[in-house]
């Protein structure tokens, strides 16, 4: 491990090193069995930006089976020709594909075009699917992805099933299983309503439901900080912190989701899944063992620990907001109700500021604060730990200033990094401290790091489900949520309760207010 020091900094970089250096059980696990892939919504947007460039780069990196065969499902007219030349133009600039890598991929690609209503089409897909089987020797198991719009989420799966897709033939080594992207419904009944369909065809084990957040490195990072360090999960708990920061800020607006977005806001986007699953791997206690099911018992013993909310006291909790007009990089950019597809009359919130507390023996007291929105100052990701400042002033007759308090920032992006800031005194006075930040950044790994959507895909071929939410998780944080959405939708004054702020702005000053930090 090299040491850089500066004035004000200590960095500590770990590079990996050289594959042959690298233990076996630290190595990428590459899946064994073969598989076919199924993508539902091949055309769309989110196969050609993120699940084809993933697919191909775990390619380039030979960390897909030996034996595979990607099938693109779609209502689009399309030949496999017309598809394949879709595919590569979607890498161009992203995976910048190697021509004759490229050329072996491309041999494992398919089309095939389907109505999403017809189940005659789900027969003919399934009767494809045996075909290429035999052809790649991918032994019938199964991974659907749902690269759909929502609505379609029940309709495919239904079909599907009904097809035979869920089936798992009586092996070991067989297997089908579903990805779904969020959201997962738009409230506490919808949410059962899909997770029934999903439960009418598949079992809970072969549900992956995707929060490509938890796939970051940094985040993944969290329990192993947590857990696997001494100094840390002592200080852990209400006697040493103060309380914690959670913020998820875009600078960007609603860009082309606004049908989307004028439906969910900024809590069924952002917080029922997001902002939700950072506060469990922040809060959560540590499991008996390191494994799938064990992990997210603890997080859904957490979120059962969340205190309601009271209505009646509900701006003492939450601050919700929308972008007005402002400037992003010195360029203007409008107000949200100004933006394509959006009522100029919406009382849709693109920010929300909510302060809660967990009621348990640990956390009694410490209050975190969960912010996320559209249109701010600056794009980042992060979870900052705010220490207790020290007991008792033990310098007060010796340093002019006030001993700020330690912090821990885990920086999920757009930087991948774990900072902790603690005092020390400056070398050219003999009354003054300044504070130090001690880093550890992955910098220097990117080029062996996995990307969200390629992580999240390998671990669904290899079967692991540790970084894919539960039922049970996922209905606890509709059930915490779903009075507070349900509340401010219906109230009456929801013009004084909508907050504005500029685009470009760090967001409404009641949030600050909301922080006790004014």
């Amino acid at each position: 491990m090299d040491s850089v020091h500066d004035d004000n900094q200590v960095t500590l970089q770990a590079n990996l090193a050289d594959a042959d250096a690298v233990p076996a059980q630290c190595r990428r696990v590459t899946p064994s069995d073969p598989c076919a892939i199924i993508i539902f919504g091949a055309s769309g947007d989110l196969t050609a930006r993120k699940i084809l460039p993933a697919l191909y780069k775990l390619y380039c990196n030979n960390s897909l089976p030996r034996s595979f065969v990607i099938l693109g499902a779609a209502r689009s007219m399309l030949t496999r020709e017309a598809f394949i030349d879709k595919m590569k133009e979607a890498l161009t600039g992203a995976a910048d594909p190697d021509m004759e890598r490229w050329k072996t991929f491309a041999e494992s690609l398919y089309y095939h075009q389907i109505d999403y209503t017809d189940e005659e089409s789900y027969a003919a897909l399934a009767a494809t699917l045996k075909g290429l089987d035999r052809k790649h020797g991918t032994g019938g198991n199964r991974l659907l992805y749902l690269a759909v719009p929502p609505f379609l989420y029940q309709t495919i799966v239904t079909a599907a099933g009904r097809a035979g897709l869920s089936h798992e033939p009586d092996c070991r080594s067989c297997w089908s299983r579903i990805i779904v992207e969020k959201p997962f419904g738009s409230n506490l009944e919808t949410s059962r309503s899909l997770d029934n369909s999903l439960h009418e065809w598949f079992t809970e084990n072969q549900i992956y439901r995707i929060d490509h957040y938890l796939a970051k490195e940094t985040v993944q990072n969290i329990l192993v900080f947590r857990f696997a360090n001494a100094i840390f999960e002592p200080v852990w708990n209400r006697q040493f912190i103060e309380y914690v920061d959670i913020c998820a800020s875009e600078t960007l607006g609603v860009e082309h989701r606004a049908g989307y977005y004028e439906q969910a806001g900024v809590l069924r986007d952002m917080f029922q899944n997001h902002m939700m699953q950072l506060l469990a791997l922040i809060a959560m206690e540590p499991p008996a063992r390191f494994e799938s099911e064990m992990v997210r018992d603890e997080k859904a013993k957490l979120f059962k620990s969340l205190r309601s909310v009271a209505m009646k006291n509900l701006d003492d909790h939450l601050v919700l907001a929308q972008y007005g007009v402002g400037s992003i990089n010195g360029k203007k950019v409008p107000g949200y109700r100004s933006e394509p597809g959006v009522d100029p009359q919406s009382f849709t919130p693109t920010y929300a500021c909510m302060k809660l507390f967990i009621d348990n023996w640990r956390w009694e007291g410490v209050p975190f604060y969960l912010t996320s929105g559209k249109r701010l100052a600056q794009k980042t990701t992060r979870i900052e730990v705010q220490f207790k400042e020290v007991p008792h002033a033990v310098f007060q007759n010796v340093f002019t200033e006030g001993i700020n308090a330690n912090r821990l920032t885990f920086s999920i992006q757009p930087e991948e990094k774990i900072a902790l800031t603690f005092q020390a005194k400056n070398p050219v006075s003999a009354s003054c401290l300044r504070s130090i930040n001690m880093e550890f950044s992955y910098e220097g790994d990117k080029d062996h790091m996995f990307e969200a959507y390629e992580k999240v895909l390998l671990d669904c071929m290899n079967g692991d489900q540790m970084l894919f939410l539960r039922q049970d998780s996922e209905e606890l944080c509709w059930e915490f949520l779903t009075p507070l959405i349900e509340d401010c939708e219906t109230c009456i004054n929801r013009e004084k309760t909508l907050k504005t702020y500029g685009a470009g702005t760090p967001g409404p000053l009641e949030a600050e207010r909301l922080k006790a930090r004014l």
